[in-house]
């Protein structure tokens, strides 16, 4: 039987790029092979030739230790992954990875690896995928109209933000979600029982799911008719599949010893006697596999050729509806914020940021978001809509409830989709929560917007859990993420005009507290780096300030003019930006030679960097609970006080 044998060409694909690269996951691959064959031939809708065809099922394999199963399913469906990538497995520069990895592989949906945040991210490849075929329904037809699946494994499902996860799509009922459990019971320690004694599926029913069972893993037609009534089902849906881990591969099927090492040559020999593989060289794909492979390819380009008729038609009969879905999956929109400028109010940067994406959201009508349960305090709701329910996807605001984690996984699924540009938002101090899924956005280059408040001791009374001292060090720290703190009202709209043109994850860090508006040039915002106050006549100090320090340095610094000290006053929205500028600039702005201060409320972790062994005025404890007022004076952060330790540091020899 030709699927049989196709089966048998993924496992043995799977196992022999594992033996070569001596390193790998065999357990899942052995195991998996028959949903996954099932899955790709009979239901998932891909091109090879359009791997980002918009309309596309999407697949997120949530347990991403597995990669070498993806690999072989997308090699032998035709897909830009060769033979020789298969071999390269696990080296460098290859287009097969140890984990999958968005970008780098045609086919892979996302970058998965850390457990439970694949789910999570095809929950909100769902929820994209609901209101964009709710908003371009015309006539009963969508451009947008697709399934997202999700093969999870135990580990996922142990994670908390799977939960999370599971519990939101239930919530809000994305029916087009499809998850398949490999169910295997081994986790690498041993058996689950050490740990896991839940009732999944009563777990999953409870929130709200569509729930089924397969007994046995290698039952292709079982599988087949579990995806079907899971197609039929309004909502999301998950699927037990029984299997045994390491399928066939000897001494080690059905052991922890299959999960993430080599099997062996003794038991591959074990398992191709097993499944009965008559292939006596390794990497071999049998002619009539790859037959009966390019017959299943030429079905699903069938589909994508339907399709475009079928768009070619929604064009011709609603060309402004087309026009705008065309703007959307390009991102043609782009806000201008420049009304918003020269405020002369006192304000919060918080508010600032509420104005700027009330602007935003009016010119990029594909932006969509919301909050952890917090939209009023970070002004995150977008004024001119409602928010998505299971009775309305055509909504913007989006309810995360008290979920960061998952808010943030949920967000980059949004951005894996296409067509939408999300943000999400939170106080700053509850970015621990998130960090995992910002640190996967940064890694897969995701422009996800993240608005954070409440951004340093000015939190006040709720006191130091509520306080985040060193969170701001942890995002600089990242790679490839883009981290801005506005020193006023004028600053946070240049920042919101960085963050919607961003290519990247970027993260507004924003003041609870009123902030004077400054007389500072701040279109230079998006420099990173620029000099707010100029020194006179000479320069015996460069002070760079963040944020909510920023007018308080300013102030300071009259007071050592009016000493006769020559203070420049560097604002620093962003190390980032600034660090991306041409060393003349950088010089200008910081010049080599002159004594350098540092002021931020927060963690000093970093700044040596910019100040080359000078002062630094931070907070390396924890808060306090009493009014920020308070506390900005009781940790010396007034302008007499700054002015002080900054005299002080000048006249050190």
């Amino acid at each position: 039987m030709i699927d049989n044998k196709t089966i048998s060409s993924l496992r043995m694909l799977s196992v022999d790029m594992i033996e070569k690269a001596k390193s790998g996951h065999p357990g899942l691959p052995l195991g998996s092979a028959p949903m996954l064959y099932t899955l790709y031939k009979d239901f998932l809708n891909f091109n090879p030739e359009k791997p980002k065809w918009i309309n596309r099922d999407r697949f997120v394999l949530s347990a991403g230790h597995g990669s070498a199963i993806l690999y072989s399913l997308l090699n032998l469906f035709g897909f830009d992954v060769s033979i020789d990538d298969i071999k390269n497995f696990r080296q460098w520069g290859s287009k097969t990875p140890g984990h999958p990895e968005y970008g780098d592989t045609d086919g892979v949906d996302a970058t998965t690896g850390p457990l439970g945040q694949g789910i999570t991210m095809a929950v909100g490849m769902a929820l994209a995928e609901a209101h964009m075929r709710s908003h371009f329904t015309v006539d009963g037809w969508s451009p947008v109209d697709h399934y997202t699946y999700a093969l999870v494994g135990d580990g996922c499902l142990m994670e908390g933000i799977s939960h999370e996860a599971a519990s939101f799509a239930g919530s809000f009922k994305l029916g087009r979600l499809i998850v398949l459990y490999d169910s295997n019971n081994i986790s690498i320690e041993g058996n689950t029982d050490i740990t896991f004694h839940d009732d999944t599926l009563k777990r999953f029913e409870a929130y709200g799911w569509h729930t089924q069972r397969v007994e046995d893993g290698n039952d292709i037609e079982k599988i087949k008719e579990a995806i079907e009534n899971a197609k039929k089902d309004e909502r999301p849906s998950i699927i037990e599949v029984k299997t045994v881990i390491g399928f066939g591969a000897g001494s080690v099927e059905g052991s922890e010893k299959s999960h993430g090492a080599p099997i062996g040559e003794d038991n591959r020999k074990a398992l191709v006697e097993k499944i009965k593989w008559n292939e006596t060289e390794e990497f071999t794909v049998p002619e009539d596999v790859k037959e009966n492979a390019a017959k299943i390819v030429e079905e699903k380009k069938k589909i994508y050729v339907e399709y475009k008729k079928k768009l070619e038609e929604y064009e011709s009969k609603n060309p402004e509806k087309y026009r705008e879905y065309i703007d959307w999956i390009h991102f043609k929109h782009e806000a201008d914020l420049s009304k918003l400028l020269d405020s002369k109010e006192k304000d919060a940067t918080r508010s600032a940021s509420g104005a700027a994406l009330q602007e935003v959201a009016k010119a990029i009508p594909n932006m969509i978001g919301g909050s952890a349960d917090l939209g009023p305090s970070n002004n995150s709701q977008i004024k001119d809509s409602g928010f998505i329910s299971s009775s309305d996807y055509n909504e913007r605001n989006i309810h995360f409830g008290v979920r960061e984690f998952a808010m943030a996984a949920i967000s980059n699924g949004i951005s894996l989709h296409g067509g939408l540009k999300p943000f999400c938002a939170t106080f700053f101090v509850f970015s621990d929560y998130m960090k995992p899924a910002m640190r996967l956005a940064a890694l897969m280059n995701l422009p996800v917007t993240y608005i954070l408040t409440h951004d340093s001791i000015g939190v006040g009374e709720d006191g130091p859990t509520h306080e985040p001292i060193e969170h701001l060090a942890m995002l600089r720290s990242l790679p490839n993420f883009s981290v801005i703190r506005p020193a006023d009202f004028n600053e946070t709209v240049h920042a919101w005009e960085v963050a919607q043109k961003a290519t990247k994850p970027t993260a507004l860090i924003l003041s609870r507290q009123k902030l004077e508006t400054l007389k500072i040039e701040s279109e230079n915002l998006k420099y990173g780096a620029y000099i707010a106050k100029t020194e006179k006549d000479k320069l015996d100090l460069v002070v760079v300030a963040t944020g909510s320090e920023v007018g308080v340095t300013m102030e300071a610094s009259k007071i050592l003019e009016d000493k006769g000290y020559g203070v420049r006053v560097v604002s620093m929205p962003s190390w980032d930006l600034f660090d991306e500028q041409d060393e003349e600039y950088r010089e200008s702005v910081l010049p080599c030679g002159v004594k350098t201060a540092s002021v931020e409320a927060l963690s000093t972790f970093g700044w040596d960097k910019y100040t080359k062994g000078g002062l630094k005025i931070g907070l390396d404890r924890f808060g306090a609970s009493a009014p920020g007022s308070e506390l900005f004076e009781h940790f010396g952060f007034t302008p007499e006080k700054i002015a002080d330790k900054l005299e002080s540091f000048i006249k050190e020899n």
